[in-house]
């Protein structure tokens, strides 16, 4: 998918880093049921230290510079919203990072949220892969009921191509950093 905003040369490393760590051929069911006989677990790319800088060079090109935060549902959210605020950080950019918990914690400091959100924060969600997009706009409501704004939605890998007119319908910009098509598969949006 490389556009003018990601490098080229750091596209084609993170796809590479991704084909190589991360993505395994076989005979898979997924999630929804669904068989495939591809699968991509980018959690290998987004916990590698090389691979979460390339993670982090292609998205610091397409944050907005508005964005004040990253993070998502845990735990597909955390390597990639913690990776890029680091990396962030060490360019002179504050990007605070959080985790949306799957559920409400009921003791401590209560609630589904773990880290510095706060209401008027403009956040981009992310995600390691999105196939559907459950998790994905599961946490997009769970930041907007805590009162901050959605800015952008960037996923590490879009594996089912289902997410793009998801986000148009609820007018937020959605911007995978690689496509299934990028890594030579067709989107399986089961």
């Amino acid at each position: 998918m490389g556009d003018d905003l990601v490098p080229a040369e750091v596209h084609a490393a993170l796809v590479d880093h991704l084909l190589e760590h991360s993505v395994r051929r076989g005979d898979f069911v997924l999630k929804s049921g669904a068989r495939s006989d591809w699968f991509i677990d980018s959690k290998q790319t987004a916990c590698d230290p090389d691979g979460i800088l390339l993670v982090a060079r292609a998205a610091l090109a397409v944050v907005p510079p508005e964005a004040t935060a990253i993070g998502g549902l845990t735990v597909g959210a955390d390597p990639v919203a913690y990776g890029v605020a680091a990396v962030a950080a060490t360019t002179g950019r504050r990007l605070r990072s959080f985790t949306i918990r799957k559920e409400a914690k009921d003791h401590g400091v209560t609630g589904r949220l773990a880290g510095p959100l706060v209401a008027g924060d403009r956040v981009v969600v992310t995600e390691d892969t999105v196939t559907r997009g459950t998790s994905l706009f599961e946490a997009v409501r769970v930041v907007q009921e805590l009162g901050a704004t959605v800015v952008l939605i960037m996923p590490l890998v879009d594996r089912g191509g289902t997410c793009a007119a998801m986000a148009a319908d609820a007018g937020i910009p959605y911007r995978p950093l690689v496509t299934a098509p990028d890594l030579g598969f067709t989107y399986q949006g089961a």
